[in-house]
């Protein structure tokens, strides 16, 4: 049995996703912006492979739970209140709506926290094909990765480590208890509606991990529309295959029952993970990977106070990875599962409280062999319980009262640990008094093993003008330790507490019908009682509160468009350090962005994007900078068919974004796709 400083060491020169913890400072791992701007959805979307299976949802949102235009005031929480959106938010809404920023619908150019959203087209027009991907087109984010599709892939949002950002799917969470974080990997894109990434302080919202931010996917839905079946197969370098079918829409004439089944499924021969020169020790066979995934929603609306439904997810990985520590002829598998199911209510008592409720279930699975020898086994179970209520006190003004029970238990035969049981009050207010907003929030968590956590938000916004907004935010969050940091055997400290952050940010947003929405940030967060493993005597490693960090800095994004061209871009400019040993944080550039262009010109689609960062430093070695050209583009053949090409890593690049791991070079790939009209 291998301690968990092996085992995270294992994580950075064996690429062993999700069964190596967390241990190190990285582990294996939605009122109103430009209706026209690049999160709008433009009339071809319908025809693209990634927006087949709910083309229509954003013409009938109302009718889908997860919509981002009829989401509830809960639906950040918890898909359950998303469909109710049509009827709470005014008619006169125009732009896209995001729900995570204050755990209801709001414009995406009235967040307060600073929000992106990646709606249908722009998952259709990325060249990525799994949400790490997308995010690496989200401002404040990093992506690194231990290799190809499938493997570990870690999110450094605002600088904080992999562990200290949360992932929500529809509302619940999917992380391992015993790793600390999610297998982001496992979320193939072929499942997604649209996403949602808040970045900075946000644990008085969600609790437990939101220090750098919420990252909220939102799985396809149905429309109120008859049944429209959809499929396309895909073939590319390394010998991917991609295959994917569905079918969505509404059972009965009136749209009061929604439904939607989306099936994918992705095979590579992948490359080798490791890089020889770097780790001449691992096998240097090529590491391929397996993706068979499933969604799948339903949702009656009872009358116009009442509407409840259910959602499901479903992502199955066998990946191949390589360890540099091994035999040269060893095979390494890991299975991973992730899994999603919820059951949901939304109601309105009155005209002034409405009430939402939500039981849900997220489930992270992962099991490892080597020459076919079975070697290690973690299973969580996140069973998830919340009830919202949203009470109108006068217009303009929102109070919001709730209570979130969390059952999070781990089952695996490298260590026992006792159930972990949550208990969570939070509350909000939102108002506008003329050119001012606020937005406050505070929250606390109890917790079974290790006690309680309290947090808090405050953010403030001041309309400069009709366009211009000023902004300010002061928070507090915290991250509660992993099972591996309080129970693994001789290096668990069950007497550790949360690790503590305290934020604060500045911003000046522009938002116009011509333009879209431009925002520019400027924040601080200061990190203590990280926790760090000590060596207490040669070869052991406790688990202490030791750690000290800050990370500053300059954060810029834009989406929308020129004339009718589409446009997305970020950059950041951050100073991540670690104030113990006056260093850069791993895997943290100091300079990154990106920029993503895409317009359509009669039945074609076409685009491009550039991903850059600069030098970083790793815990064996440093990391050089790097700049990456995607193109696509997608043909309607007819109104039925089309046929997609992408291009990735143009100038085929050689880079890492771990040490010793090698990343994807130049490949082309082609897609053919039926939506039913």
């Amino acid at each position: 049995m291998l301690s968990p400083f092996a085992r995270a060491a294992l994580l950075a020169f064996a690429g062993l996703p999700l069964v190596v913890h967390a241990q190190t400072d990285e582990p294996a791992a939605a009122p109103f912006s430009a209706p026209s701007s690049a999160s709008s959805v433009p009339a071809d979307a319908s025809s693209s492979p990634s927006s087949s299976a709910s083309s229509s949802s954003s013409a009938s949102s109302s009718s889908s739970p997860s919509a981002s235009s009829s989401a509830s005031p809960a639906a950040a929480a918890s898909p359950a209140a998303a469909a109710n959106a049509a009827a709470n938010t005014p008619a006169t809404v125009l732009s896209p709506v995001v729900v995570t920023a204050e755990r209801g619908p709001q414009a995406l150019a009235d967040a307060i926290p600073a929000t992106t959203l990646f709606d249908q087209q722009d998952i259709a027009d990325t060249t990525a094909t799994d949400l790490p991907g997308l995010l690496q087109l989200a401002p404040g984010a990093q992506i690194s990765r231990t290799g190809g599709p499938g493997s570990t892939a870690s999110l450094f949002l605002r600088g904080a480590s992999s562990t200290q950002s949360l992932l929500l799917i529809d509302g619940v969470r999917v992380d391992s208890v015993s790793l600390g974080s999610a297998q982001l990997a496992q979320i193939p894109l072929d499942q997604i509606d649209r996403v949602e990434v808040v970045n900075g302080n946000v644990s008085a919202l969600y609790g437990s991990g939101a220090i750098g931010g919420v990252v909220q996917v939102f799985t396809k839905d149905g429309g109120d529309h008859p049944p429209r079946f959809y499929f396309s197969v895909g073939y590319g370098s390394y010998h991917t295959q991609t295959q994917t079918a569905g079918v969505n829409g509404a059972l009965d004439q009136d749209g009061r029952t929604t439904f939607s089944i989306s099936l994918a499924r992705t095979k590579t021969d992948g490359f080798s993970s490791l890089n020889p020169i770097e780790a001449p020790g691992a096998n240097p066979n090529a590491n391929g990977n397996l993706n068979e995934s499933i969604s799948a929603s339903l949702r009656h609306k009872f009358n116009d106070k009442w509407d409840a439904g259910v959602t499901y997810f479903q992502s199955n990985g066998n990946n191949s990875y390589d360890n540099a520590y091994g035999e040269p002829t060893d095979l390494n598998n890991l299975y991973s599962k992730v899994r999603q199911v919820s059951v949901f209510a939304n109601g309105k008592l009155t005209d002034w409280w409405t009430t939402h409720f939500t039981v849900a279930e997220g489930d992270d699975r992962s099991v490892s062999n080597t020459n076919g020898i079975y070697n290690g086994r973690f299973d969580t179970d996140n069973r998830q319980y919340t009830w919202q209520n949203d009470f109108a006190l006068a217009a303009n003004q929102k109070l919001q009262l709730g209570y979130e029970h969390l059952d999070q238990s781990l089952d695996s035969d490298t260590f026992a640990a006792p159930d972990r049981h949550v208990n969570s009050v939070f509350a909000g207010y939102t108002a506008r008094f003329g050119r001012n907003q606020i937005q406050a929030n505070v929250r606390r968590d109890q917790y079974s093993d290790f006690g309680g956590a309290n947090s808090y938000y405050l953010g403030y916004g001041f309309d400069i003008t009709s366009h211009w907004k000023a902004t300010a935010s002061y928070s507090d969050a915290f991250r509660a330790p992993s099972f591996d940091d309080l129970y693994y055997p001789l290096s668990g400290n069950p007497s550790i507490k949360p690790e503590r952050s305290h934020s604060v940010e500045a911003g000046l947003q522009y938002a116009s019908d011509m333009l879209g929405v431009m925002r520019v940030s400027a924040f601080q967060t200061r990190y203590t009682n990280l926790i760090n493993y000590v060596q207490t005597i040669p070869g052991i490693f406790l688990a202490e509160n030791v750690g000290h960090a800050k990370v500053q800095g300059l954060e810029g994004s834009w989406s929308g468009h020129v004339g009718k061209t589409d446009v997305r871009a970020s950059v950041t400019l951050q100073n991540p350090v670690d104030l113990d040993s006056d260093t850069d944080l791993v895997r943290r550039a100091r300079q990154f962005g990106s920029l993503a262009i895409n317009r359509s010109i009669g039945g074609w689609r076409v685009g491009g994007e550039w991903i850059v960062s600069g030098p970083r430093v790793d815990s064996t070695g440093n990391l050089g900078g790097y700049g990456i050209v995607n193109l696509s583009a997608r043909y309607n053949i007819t109104k039925a068919w089309y046929v997609s090409a992408q291009i990735e890593n143009l100038l085929n690049k050689d880079y890492e974004t771990v040490y010793s791991y090698n990343s994807p070079r130049r490949g082309a790939y082609v897609t053919l796709g039926w939506q039913q009209q």
